[in-house]
Protein backbone atom coordinates (compact mmCIF):
# COMPACT_ATOMS: atom_id res chain seq x y z
CA UNK A 1 0.00 0.00 0.00
CA UNK A 2 0.87 3.46 -0.60
CA UNK A 3 2.26 5.84 1.72
CA UNK A 4 -0.61 8.23 3.32
CA UNK A 5 0.21 11.81 4.18
CA UNK A 6 -1.20 12.72 7.60
CA UNK A 7 -0.88 15.79 10.01
CA UNK A 8 0.56 15.40 13.78
CA UNK A 9 -0.26 17.78 15.77
CA UNK A 10 2.19 18.51 19.14
CA UNK A 11 2.34 21.37 21.02
CA UNK A 12 0.94 24.30 18.89
CA UNK A 13 2.95 22.89 15.80
CA UNK A 14 1.58 21.28 12.96
CA UNK A 15 3.95 18.16 11.48
CA UNK A 16 3.31 16.75 7.70
CA UNK A 17 3.96 12.64 8.04
CA UNK A 18 4.26 9.86 5.46
CA UNK A 19 2.11 7.37 7.33
CA UNK A 20 2.97 3.64 5.97
CA UNK A 21 0.08 1.62 6.42
CA UNK A 22 1.86 -1.64 6.19
CA UNK A 23 4.05 -1.00 9.34
CA UNK A 24 3.31 -0.45 13.06
CA UNK A 25 2.97 2.38 15.66
CA UNK A 26 6.55 1.62 16.99
CA UNK A 27 7.86 2.66 13.23
CA UNK A 28 5.80 5.85 13.26
CA UNK A 29 6.25 7.12 16.66
CA UNK A 30 10.34 7.12 15.82
CA UNK A 31 9.27 8.80 12.89
CA UNK A 32 7.67 11.66 15.44
CA UNK A 33 10.69 11.19 17.55
CA UNK A 34 12.93 12.37 14.49
CA UNK A 35 10.74 15.23 14.11
CA UNK A 36 9.89 16.49 17.57
CA UNK A 37 12.45 15.33 20.08
CA UNK A 38 10.20 12.93 22.05
CA UNK A 39 10.91 9.89 22.75
CA UNK A 40 8.68 6.95 21.89
CA UNK A 41 8.55 5.73 25.19
CA UNK A 42 6.88 9.07 26.30
CA UNK A 43 4.72 9.60 23.11
CA UNK A 44 0.92 9.57 23.31
CA UNK A 45 -0.88 9.51 19.99
CA UNK A 46 -4.60 9.55 20.35
CA UNK A 47 -6.40 7.24 17.98
CA UNK A 48 -10.21 6.13 17.84
CA UNK A 49 -11.02 4.23 21.01
CA UNK A 50 -7.78 4.85 22.26
CA UNK A 51 -3.97 5.76 21.83
CA UNK A 52 -1.56 4.10 19.71
CA UNK A 53 0.50 1.12 20.92
CA UNK A 54 3.78 -0.47 19.63
CA UNK A 55 2.04 -3.27 18.20
CA UNK A 56 -1.12 -1.06 16.57
CA UNK A 57 -1.46 -2.08 13.05
CA UNK A 58 -1.62 1.01 10.93
CA UNK A 59 -3.20 -0.73 8.01
CA UNK A 60 -6.58 -1.49 9.82
CA UNK A 61 -7.27 2.61 11.71
CA UNK A 62 -8.80 3.25 8.21
CA UNK A 63 -7.13 6.64 8.01
CA UNK A 64 -7.20 8.74 4.80
CA UNK A 65 -4.84 11.64 3.57
CA UNK A 66 -4.76 14.79 5.28
CA UNK A 67 -6.53 12.97 8.80
CA UNK A 68 -4.58 14.85 12.04
CA UNK A 69 -3.45 12.99 14.89
CA UNK A 70 -2.87 14.37 18.53
CA UNK A 71 0.27 13.81 20.02
CA UNK A 72 1.37 14.40 23.68
CA UNK A 73 4.22 14.03 25.37
CA UNK A 74 7.97 16.07 26.10
CA UNK A 75 11.37 15.25 26.16
CA UNK A 76 13.10 13.30 29.11
CA UNK A 77 14.92 15.64 31.01
CA UNK A 78 18.11 16.64 30.14
CA UNK A 79 17.92 14.97 26.53
CA UNK A 80 17.81 17.44 23.55
CA UNK A 81 15.65 17.20 20.37
CA UNK A 82 17.39 16.23 17.50
CA UNK A 83 18.55 19.03 15.27
CA UNK A 84 19.89 19.44 11.48
CA UNK A 85 24.01 19.18 11.67
CA UNK A 86 24.95 22.77 11.32
CA UNK A 87 27.87 21.37 9.52
CA UNK A 88 27.47 19.30 6.46
CA UNK A 89 28.72 15.83 6.72
CA UNK A 90 31.98 15.33 4.88
CA UNK A 91 32.69 11.71 3.67
CA UNK A 92 36.20 10.41 3.97
CA UNK A 93 36.91 10.22 0.63
CA UNK A 94 36.26 13.65 0.15
CA UNK A 95 38.65 14.48 3.13
CA UNK A 96 42.19 15.45 3.16
CA UNK A 97 44.59 12.80 4.43
CA UNK A 98 45.14 15.75 7.22
CA UNK A 99 41.34 15.77 7.49
CA UNK A 100 40.77 11.88 7.40
CA UNK A 101 43.99 10.99 10.20
CA UNK A 102 42.03 13.76 12.37
CA UNK A 103 38.64 12.31 12.24
CA UNK A 104 36.76 10.44 14.55
CA UNK A 105 38.01 6.87 14.97
CA UNK A 106 41.15 7.36 12.80
CA UNK A 107 43.97 5.35 13.08
CA UNK A 108 47.39 6.99 14.39
CA UNK A 109 50.31 7.31 12.34
CA UNK A 110 53.43 4.96 12.71
CA UNK A 111 57.01 5.71 12.64
CA UNK A 112 59.33 3.86 9.81
CA UNK A 113 61.80 1.76 11.56
CA UNK A 114 64.88 3.39 9.79
CA UNK A 115 67.51 1.07 11.29
CA UNK A 116 67.30 0.03 14.55
CA UNK A 117 65.41 2.59 16.01
CA UNK A 118 62.21 1.05 16.95
CA UNK A 119 63.87 2.59 20.46
CA UNK A 120 63.26 6.24 19.24
CA UNK A 121 60.18 5.16 17.91
CA UNK A 122 58.42 3.70 21.16
CA UNK A 123 59.85 6.54 23.56
CA UNK A 124 58.25 9.26 20.89
CA UNK A 125 54.73 7.57 20.84
CA UNK A 126 54.54 7.02 24.34
CA UNK A 127 55.64 10.85 24.75
CA UNK A 128 53.12 12.22 22.41
CA UNK A 129 50.48 10.69 24.57
CA UNK A 130 50.86 13.53 26.84
CA UNK A 131 48.38 16.31 25.25
CA UNK A 132 50.01 19.39 27.42
CA UNK A 133 53.67 18.03 25.70
CA UNK A 134 52.06 18.71 22.18
CA UNK A 135 50.23 21.83 23.02
CA UNK A 136 53.41 23.44 24.55
CA UNK A 137 55.52 21.95 21.81
CA UNK A 138 53.24 23.90 18.94
CA UNK A 139 54.09 27.60 20.61
CA UNK A 140 57.83 26.62 20.73
CA UNK A 141 60.17 28.98 18.76
CA UNK A 142 64.09 28.18 18.72
CA UNK A 143 66.16 30.40 19.75
CA UNK A 144 68.40 32.46 17.63
CA UNK A 145 71.77 29.91 18.21
CA UNK A 146 69.49 26.67 17.33
CA UNK A 147 69.35 27.23 13.87
CA UNK A 148 66.87 27.39 10.99
CA UNK A 149 63.29 26.34 11.17
CA UNK A 150 62.98 22.93 10.79
CA UNK A 151 59.88 22.71 8.75
CA UNK A 152 62.02 23.91 5.94
CA UNK A 153 63.54 21.10 5.19
CA UNK A 154 61.45 18.04 3.19
CA UNK A 155 61.72 14.80 3.60
CA UNK A 156 64.14 14.79 0.30
CA UNK A 157 66.25 18.01 1.88
CA UNK A 158 69.06 18.25 3.64
CA UNK A 159 70.87 19.88 6.44
CA UNK A 160 73.74 20.21 8.53
CA UNK A 161 73.31 18.61 11.52
CA UNK A 162 74.90 20.25 14.03
CA UNK A 163 72.09 23.16 12.92
CA UNK A 164 69.40 21.21 13.92
CA UNK A 165 67.15 21.74 16.98
CA UNK A 166 66.04 18.44 18.72
CA UNK A 167 63.22 20.35 20.34
CA UNK A 168 61.78 22.24 16.99
CA UNK A 169 62.10 18.83 15.18
CA UNK A 170 60.07 17.06 17.75
CA UNK A 171 57.68 19.59 17.19
CA UNK A 172 57.65 19.49 13.40
CA UNK A 173 57.66 15.78 13.73
CA UNK A 174 54.06 15.64 16.12
CA UNK A 175 52.52 17.89 13.43
CA UNK A 176 53.53 15.69 10.91
CA UNK A 177 52.14 12.73 12.71
CA UNK A 178 48.81 14.45 13.38
CA UNK A 179 48.38 15.20 9.56
CA UNK A 180 48.66 11.44 8.36
CA UNK A 181 47.91 7.79 9.16
CA UNK A 182 50.76 6.81 6.93
CA UNK A 183 53.83 5.39 8.37
CA UNK A 184 56.23 8.09 8.67
CA UNK A 185 59.75 8.23 8.96
CA UNK A 186 61.25 10.48 11.42
CA UNK A 187 64.23 11.73 9.28
CA UNK A 188 64.81 14.79 10.78
CA UNK A 189 64.69 14.36 14.19
CA UNK A 190 66.65 11.34 13.99
CA UNK A 191 69.36 13.04 13.00
CA UNK A 192 68.96 15.95 15.43
CA UNK A 193 69.59 13.13 18.32
CA UNK A 194 72.01 11.78 16.98
CA UNK A 195 73.81 15.10 16.69
CA UNK A 196 72.64 16.39 20.35
CA UNK A 197 73.77 12.78 21.35
CA UNK A 198 76.75 11.16 19.29
CA UNK A 199 75.72 7.86 21.31
CA UNK A 200 73.05 6.96 19.34
CA UNK A 201 74.57 7.13 16.13
CA UNK A 202 77.07 4.52 17.05
CA UNK A 203 77.77 1.85 14.31
CA UNK A 204 76.50 -1.98 15.28
CA UNK A 205 79.29 -4.22 16.24
CA UNK A 206 79.21 -6.45 12.93
CA UNK A 207 79.87 -2.71 10.90
CA UNK A 208 76.40 -3.00 9.13
CA UNK A 209 74.30 -0.24 10.16
CA UNK A 210 73.26 1.18 13.29
CA UNK A 211 73.71 -0.31 16.41
CA UNK A 212 70.79 -0.83 18.59
CA UNK A 213 70.11 1.19 21.64
CA UNK A 214 68.24 1.74 25.13
CA UNK A 215 64.76 3.11 25.23
CA UNK A 216 65.04 4.31 28.34
CA UNK A 217 68.20 6.46 27.91
CA UNK A 218 66.29 7.71 24.50
CA UNK A 219 63.81 8.88 27.02
CA UNK A 220 65.73 10.59 29.17
CA UNK A 221 68.10 12.48 26.97
CA UNK A 222 64.82 13.83 25.13
CA UNK A 223 63.02 14.49 28.66
CA UNK A 224 66.59 16.39 29.71
CA UNK A 225 65.97 18.84 26.06
CA UNK A 226 62.45 19.37 26.88
CA UNK A 227 63.60 20.33 30.36
CA UNK A 228 66.38 22.49 29.47
CA UNK A 229 64.44 24.60 25.97
CA UNK A 230 60.53 24.25 26.63
CA UNK A 231 59.56 26.80 29.60
CA UNK A 232 55.89 27.88 30.78
CA UNK A 233 54.65 31.30 32.22
CA UNK A 234 52.38 31.53 34.58
CA UNK A 235 52.64 28.11 36.62
CA UNK A 236 54.81 27.30 39.59
CA UNK A 237 55.63 23.78 40.70
CA UNK A 238 54.33 23.92 44.12
CA UNK A 239 58.03 24.18 45.82
CA UNK A 240 57.58 28.00 45.78
CA UNK A 241 52.89 28.91 45.45
CA UNK A 242 54.37 32.72 45.61
CA UNK A 243 56.25 32.71 42.95
CA UNK A 244 54.47 32.89 39.12
CA UNK A 245 57.88 33.12 37.33
CA UNK A 246 58.34 31.03 33.83
CA UNK A 247 59.20 27.69 34.82
CA UNK A 248 60.80 24.46 32.96
CA UNK A 249 58.19 22.64 31.77
CA UNK A 250 59.12 19.29 32.93
CA UNK A 251 59.79 20.42 35.58
CA UNK A 252 56.19 21.83 36.24
CA UNK A 253 54.61 18.70 35.08
CA UNK A 254 56.66 15.59 34.75
CA UNK A 255 58.98 15.82 38.13
CA UNK A 256 58.43 15.64 41.44
CA UNK A 257 60.51 15.88 44.63
CA UNK A 258 62.35 13.85 46.91
CA UNK A 259 63.15 14.46 51.10
CA UNK A 260 65.78 12.28 51.60
CA UNK A 261 67.72 11.60 54.56
CA UNK A 262 71.02 9.74 54.89
CA UNK A 263 72.72 8.60 57.68
CA UNK A 264 75.78 5.76 58.63
CA UNK A 265 74.79 2.58 58.91
CA UNK A 266 77.56 2.04 61.75
CA UNK A 267 76.18 3.15 65.33
CA UNK A 268 79.77 4.15 65.90
CA UNK A 269 79.91 6.93 63.43
CA UNK A 270 76.24 8.40 65.78
CA UNK A 271 78.03 7.64 68.91
CA UNK A 272 80.81 9.74 67.71
CA UNK A 273 78.55 12.54 67.19
CA UNK A 274 77.86 12.46 62.98
CA UNK A 275 74.72 13.61 62.32
CA UNK A 276 72.38 12.51 60.07
CA UNK A 277 72.26 14.49 56.41
CA UNK A 278 68.86 15.74 55.22
CA UNK A 279 68.26 17.07 51.50
CA UNK A 280 65.90 17.85 48.63
CA UNK A 281 66.32 16.64 45.48
CA UNK A 282 64.16 16.41 42.42
CA UNK A 283 63.61 13.37 40.71
CA UNK A 284 62.16 12.57 36.99
CA UNK A 285 61.37 9.08 37.55
CA UNK A 286 61.07 6.04 39.98
CA UNK A 287 62.88 3.43 39.47
CA UNK A 288 61.28 -0.08 40.08
CA UNK A 289 64.69 -1.95 40.91
CA UNK A 290 64.34 -6.04 40.38
CA UNK A 291 65.61 -8.40 43.07
CA UNK A 292 64.25 -12.28 43.60
CA UNK A 293 62.01 -10.51 46.02
CA UNK A 294 60.21 -8.40 43.67
CA UNK A 295 56.60 -9.72 42.50
CA UNK A 296 55.09 -6.26 41.68
CA UNK A 297 55.62 -3.09 40.95
CA UNK A 298 55.06 -1.84 44.88
CA UNK A 299 57.87 -3.77 45.60
CA UNK A 300 60.16 -2.52 43.15
CA UNK A 301 59.02 0.90 44.19
CA UNK A 302 59.34 0.58 47.72
CA UNK A 303 63.62 -0.38 47.15
CA UNK A 304 63.83 2.30 44.89
CA UNK A 305 63.41 4.64 47.84
CA UNK A 306 65.94 2.92 50.10
CA UNK A 307 69.51 2.72 49.04
CA UNK A 308 72.71 2.24 50.39
CA UNK A 309 75.75 4.33 49.50
CA UNK A 310 79.38 3.76 50.55
CA UNK A 311 81.88 7.14 51.57
CA UNK A 312 83.91 8.98 53.29
CA UNK A 313 82.66 9.25 57.15
CA UNK A 314 84.65 11.98 58.89
CA UNK A 315 83.47 10.55 62.47
CA UNK A 316 85.30 7.66 61.60
CA UNK A 317 88.05 8.43 59.77
CA UNK A 318 87.35 5.88 56.96
CA UNK A 319 85.00 4.62 54.33
CA UNK A 320 81.65 3.11 56.01
CA UNK A 321 78.22 2.60 54.49
CA UNK A 322 75.37 4.82 54.70
CA UNK A 323 71.72 4.39 54.62
CA UNK A 324 69.59 6.92 52.15
CA UNK A 325 65.68 6.63 52.33
CA UNK A 326 63.47 9.17 50.39
CA UNK A 327 60.09 10.17 50.76
CA UNK A 328 58.22 12.20 48.03
CA UNK A 329 57.28 15.59 48.93
CA UNK A 330 55.66 16.51 45.97
CA UNK A 331 54.20 14.17 42.70
CA UNK A 332 54.19 15.67 39.03
CA UNK A 333 51.18 15.09 37.06
CA UNK A 334 52.79 12.77 34.82
CA UNK A 335 54.99 10.06 36.45
CA UNK A 336 57.62 8.05 34.60
CA UNK A 337 58.40 4.59 36.38
CA UNK A 338 61.36 2.75 34.90
CA UNK A 339 61.87 -1.05 34.97
CA UNK A 340 65.33 -1.21 35.75
CA UNK A 341 65.35 -4.57 33.88
CA UNK A 342 69.12 -4.30 32.30
CA UNK A 343 71.97 -5.13 34.46
CA UNK A 344 75.73 -4.72 33.04
CA UNK A 345 77.91 -8.54 32.81
CA UNK A 346 81.40 -8.37 33.07
CA UNK A 347 81.57 -11.56 31.94
CA UNK A 348 79.71 -10.78 28.91
CA UNK A 349 80.28 -7.17 28.49
CA UNK A 350 76.63 -6.32 27.86
CA UNK A 351 73.71 -5.34 29.24
CA UNK A 352 71.65 -8.43 30.27
CA UNK A 353 67.92 -8.48 30.54
CA UNK A 354 66.30 -9.40 34.06
CA UNK A 355 63.82 -11.65 33.11
CA UNK A 356 62.15 -11.95 36.23
CA UNK A 357 57.70 -11.26 36.14
CA UNK A 358 56.79 -7.84 38.03
CA UNK A 359 53.24 -7.03 37.63
CA UNK A 360 51.69 -3.64 37.27
CA UNK A 361 48.50 -2.22 37.88
CA UNK A 362 46.34 0.15 35.86
CA UNK A 363 45.79 2.70 38.96
CA UNK A 364 48.72 3.51 41.04
CA UNK A 365 48.43 4.62 44.74
CA UNK A 366 51.36 6.72 45.04
CA UNK A 367 50.16 7.83 48.92
CA UNK A 368 52.15 5.05 50.53
CA UNK A 369 55.79 6.74 49.09
CA UNK A 370 55.15 10.34 49.82
CA UNK A 371 55.70 12.32 53.05
CA UNK A 372 53.80 12.15 56.06
CA UNK A 373 53.09 16.02 55.69
CA UNK A 374 52.04 15.22 52.06
CA UNK A 375 50.02 11.99 53.15
CA UNK A 376 47.70 14.33 55.16
CA UNK A 377 47.22 16.41 52.48
CA UNK A 378 46.38 13.54 49.82
CA UNK A 379 44.76 10.58 52.22
CA UNK A 380 41.20 12.27 52.76
CA UNK A 381 40.99 13.41 49.02
CA UNK A 382 41.94 9.74 47.71
CA UNK A 383 39.39 8.18 50.54
CA UNK A 384 36.81 10.38 49.13
CA UNK A 385 37.17 9.88 45.84
CA UNK A 386 37.02 5.99 46.11
CA UNK A 387 34.04 6.94 48.04
CA UNK A 388 32.13 8.37 45.04
CA UNK A 389 33.24 5.93 42.77
CA UNK A 390 31.14 3.19 44.52
CA UNK A 391 28.52 5.36 44.82
CA UNK A 392 28.58 5.70 40.70
CA UNK A 393 29.43 2.05 40.70
CA UNK A 394 26.32 1.30 42.67
CA UNK A 395 23.97 3.29 40.40
CA UNK A 396 25.28 2.16 37.24
CA UNK A 397 24.05 -1.52 38.58
CA UNK A 398 21.27 -0.22 39.79
CA UNK A 399 20.17 1.00 36.31
CA UNK A 400 21.90 -2.13 34.74
CA UNK A 401 19.18 -4.45 37.11
CA UNK A 402 16.42 -2.09 36.36
CA UNK A 403 16.93 -2.15 31.93
CA UNK A 404 17.70 -5.88 32.39
CA UNK A 405 13.83 -6.28 34.77
CA UNK A 406 12.03 -4.22 32.40
CA UNK A 407 13.09 -6.44 29.32
CA UNK A 408 12.01 -8.99 30.88
CA UNK A 409 15.40 -10.51 31.36
CA UNK A 410 15.90 -10.80 35.31
CA UNK A 411 18.01 -13.55 36.23
CA UNK A 412 16.02 -15.24 38.38
CA UNK A 413 13.38 -15.36 35.57
CA UNK A 414 15.29 -16.33 32.58
CA UNK A 415 14.35 -19.77 31.43
CA UNK A 416 16.69 -23.43 32.11
CA UNK A 417 19.73 -23.49 30.35
CA UNK A 418 19.99 -19.69 29.21
CA UNK A 419 23.18 -18.55 28.48
CA UNK A 420 22.86 -15.91 30.58
CA UNK A 421 21.55 -17.57 34.02
CA UNK A 422 23.02 -16.97 37.06
CA UNK A 423 25.76 -18.89 38.47
CA UNK A 424 24.91 -20.77 41.75
CA UNK A 425 27.27 -18.85 43.85
CA UNK A 426 25.22 -15.85 42.36
CA UNK A 427 21.76 -17.23 43.53
CA UNK A 428 23.39 -17.51 47.25
CA UNK A 429 24.53 -13.72 46.70
CA UNK A 430 20.99 -12.95 46.11
CA UNK A 431 19.79 -14.80 48.36
CA UNK A 432 21.65 -13.72 51.05
CA UNK A 433 21.00 -9.88 50.53
CA UNK A 434 17.42 -10.78 50.30
CA UNK A 435 18.15 -12.45 54.43
CA UNK A 436 20.18 -9.29 54.94
CA UNK A 437 17.09 -6.65 53.62
CA UNK A 438 14.47 -8.77 55.57
CA UNK A 439 16.30 -8.36 58.40
CA UNK A 440 16.49 -4.57 58.43
CA UNK A 441 13.09 -4.66 57.72
CA UNK A 442 12.21 -6.70 60.39
CA UNK A 443 14.50 -4.80 62.93
CA UNK A 444 12.78 -1.10 61.13
CA UNK A 445 9.50 -2.76 62.07
CA UNK A 446 10.04 -3.13 65.59
CA UNK A 447 11.61 0.34 66.30
CA UNK A 448 9.04 2.15 64.32
CA UNK A 449 5.37 2.30 63.40
CA UNK A 450 4.00 0.47 60.07
CA UNK A 451 2.78 3.56 57.86
CA UNK A 452 2.08 3.05 54.00
CA UNK A 453 5.30 2.74 52.14
CA UNK A 454 6.25 5.55 49.36
CA UNK A 455 8.04 4.09 46.28
CA UNK A 456 9.97 5.94 44.35
CA UNK A 457 9.88 6.03 40.57
CA UNK A 458 13.07 5.23 38.69
CA UNK A 459 13.41 8.84 37.58
CA UNK A 460 13.15 10.07 41.72
CA UNK A 461 15.68 7.44 42.72
CA UNK A 462 18.23 8.41 40.04
CA UNK A 463 17.93 12.41 40.68
CA UNK A 464 18.19 11.42 44.61
CA UNK A 465 21.20 9.49 44.08
CA UNK A 466 22.73 12.23 41.53
CA UNK A 467 22.77 15.10 44.20
CA UNK A 468 24.11 12.44 46.68
CA UNK A 469 26.89 11.84 44.58
CA UNK A 470 26.95 15.91 43.50
CA UNK A 471 27.27 16.82 46.89
CA UNK A 472 30.52 14.17 47.80
CA UNK A 473 31.75 15.74 44.98
CA UNK A 474 31.24 19.23 46.83
CA UNK A 475 32.69 18.01 50.07
CA UNK A 476 35.64 16.51 47.97
CA UNK A 477 36.76 19.73 46.63
CA UNK A 478 36.35 21.60 50.00
CA UNK A 479 38.96 18.79 50.84
CA UNK A 480 41.65 19.63 48.80
CA UNK A 481 44.59 22.22 50.46
CA UNK A 482 45.17 25.00 48.89
CA UNK A 483 48.97 24.39 48.49
CA UNK A 484 47.80 21.05 46.28
CA UNK A 485 45.38 23.84 44.24
CA UNK A 486 48.53 26.36 44.30
CA UNK A 487 50.78 23.55 42.38
CA UNK A 488 49.20 23.68 39.34
CA UNK A 489 51.15 21.26 37.17
CA UNK A 490 51.22 18.30 40.24
CA UNK A 491 48.73 15.27 41.36
CA UNK A 492 46.17 16.46 43.73
CA UNK A 493 44.43 13.49 44.18
CA UNK A 494 47.87 10.59 45.46
CA UNK A 495 45.93 8.28 42.03
CA UNK A 496 47.53 8.17 38.67
CA UNK A 497 46.25 6.09 36.03
CA UNK A 498 48.05 4.17 33.41
CA UNK A 499 48.21 6.23 29.49
CA UNK A 500 51.24 4.59 28.37
CA UNK A 501 53.94 1.32 28.40
CA UNK A 502 56.79 1.06 26.34
CA UNK A 503 58.16 -2.49 25.96
CA UNK A 504 61.16 -4.59 25.26
CA UNK A 505 61.61 -7.71 23.47
CA UNK A 506 64.26 -10.17 23.66
CA UNK A 507 67.28 -10.77 26.59
CA UNK A 508 69.85 -7.75 25.98
CA UNK A 509 69.12 -4.17 25.60
CA UNK A 510 71.93 -4.24 22.81
CA UNK A 511 69.16 -6.01 20.92
CA UNK A 512 65.65 -7.32 20.55
CA UNK A 513 62.66 -4.92 19.94
CA UNK A 514 61.52 -2.13 21.65
CA UNK A 515 57.26 -1.01 21.02
CA UNK A 516 54.60 1.20 22.67
CA UNK A 517 50.98 1.02 23.61
CA UNK A 518 48.93 4.27 24.21
CA UNK A 519 45.82 4.08 25.52
CA UNK A 520 42.84 5.90 23.64
CA UNK A 521 42.16 9.45 24.62
CA UNK A 522 37.97 9.91 24.77
CA UNK A 523 36.81 11.99 21.94
CA UNK A 524 36.67 15.69 21.92
CA UNK A 525 32.97 16.79 21.21
CA UNK A 526 34.42 20.16 19.04
CA UNK A 527 31.14 21.74 19.71
CA UNK A 528 30.44 21.41 23.44
CA UNK A 529 34.45 21.23 24.35
CA UNK A 530 33.68 18.11 26.24
CA UNK A 531 35.67 15.12 26.33
CA UNK A 532 33.45 11.41 25.46
CA UNK A 533 33.99 8.72 27.64
CA UNK A 534 36.89 6.53 26.85
CA UNK A 535 36.32 3.02 25.58
CA UNK A 536 39.14 1.54 27.36
CA UNK A 537 41.43 0.00 24.26
CA UNK A 538 44.62 0.80 23.54
CA UNK A 539 46.91 1.66 20.68
CA UNK A 540 50.13 -0.52 20.06
CA UNK A 541 52.60 0.96 17.67
CA UNK A 542 55.00 -1.58 16.14
CA UNK A 543 57.15 0.88 14.40
CA UNK A 544 55.30 1.56 11.39
CA UNK A 545 52.20 -0.93 12.23
CA UNK A 546 49.33 0.62 14.34
CA UNK A 547 47.15 -1.63 15.84
CA UNK A 548 43.88 -1.11 18.23
CA UNK A 549 44.00 -3.90 21.44
CA UNK A 550 42.21 -4.27 24.25
CA UNK A 551 42.68 -3.76 28.42
CA UNK A 552 43.87 -7.39 28.56
CA UNK A 553 46.70 -6.87 26.13
CA UNK A 554 48.43 -4.78 28.93
CA UNK A 555 47.65 -7.58 31.43
CA UNK A 556 50.56 -9.28 29.28
CA UNK A 557 53.43 -7.08 29.65
CA UNK A 558 55.01 -8.38 33.25
CA UNK A 559 57.60 -10.02 32.07
CA UNK A 560 58.70 -13.71 32.55
CA UNK A 561 60.34 -14.09 29.58
CA UNK A 562 61.74 -13.02 26.52
CA UNK A 563 58.81 -11.37 25.30
CA UNK A 564 57.48 -8.56 25.10
CA UNK A 565 57.73 -6.83 28.99
CA UNK A 566 57.15 -3.49 30.01
CA UNK A 567 60.54 -1.41 30.35
CA UNK A 568 58.68 2.53 30.85
CA UNK A 569 55.41 3.14 32.51
CA UNK A 570 53.52 6.61 31.73
CA UNK A 571 51.01 7.08 34.64
CA UNK A 572 48.57 10.53 34.70
CA UNK A 573 47.22 11.96 37.79
CA UNK A 574 43.79 11.29 38.33
CA UNK A 575 42.31 14.65 38.27
CA UNK A 576 39.81 16.03 41.03
CA UNK A 577 35.58 15.85 39.42
CA UNK A 578 34.20 18.82 37.90
CA UNK A 579 31.01 20.25 39.09
CA UNK A 580 30.94 22.98 36.93
CA UNK A 581 27.76 22.00 35.17
CA UNK A 582 25.64 21.66 37.80
CA UNK A 583 27.00 24.31 40.03
CA UNK A 584 27.80 27.03 37.00
CA UNK A 585 31.42 27.11 38.71
CA UNK A 586 34.50 25.39 37.24
CA UNK A 587 37.22 24.53 39.86
CA UNK A 588 40.52 24.78 39.32
CA UNK A 589 41.56 21.56 38.42
CA UNK A 590 38.69 21.24 35.92
CA UNK A 591 39.77 24.25 34.14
Amino acid sequence: MDPIQVVVKHQGKRYDVELDPTSNGETFKYQLYSLTGVEPERQKILIKGGQMKDDTDLGKLGVKPGHAFMMMGTPAAGSAALERPKEKIKFLEDMTEAEAAQSEGAIPAGLQNLGNTCYMNATLQTLRAIPELQEQLATYKPGASTGPDLRQFTLGGSSSAASLDLIASLRDLFKQLSETQVGFPPLVFLSALRSAYPQFAQKSKDGHGYAQQDAEEAWSQIVSQLKEKVTISGLTDGSDAGSKAAQSWVDTYMSGQFESTMECSEPAAKDGGEESVHSQDRFYKLNCHINADTNHLRDGLAAGLTEQIEKRSEVLGRDAVYNKTSRVMRLPKYLTVHFVRFDWRRTTGKKAKIMRKVTFQHELDAVEYCTDDLKKLLIPVRDKIREIRKEEEDVERSRKRRKRTKEGEEPDTLPEGSATKPSQDAKKDTKKDAKKDAKKDKVASEDTEMTDVQYKSDAEFEAEKAASILNAKKELLALVDEKLIADEGGNHTGLYELRGVVTHQGASADSGHYTAFVKKAGRKDPATGKTQEEDGNWWWFNDDKVSEVDAEKIETLSGGGQSHSALILLYRAVPLPSVSEETGAAPAEAK
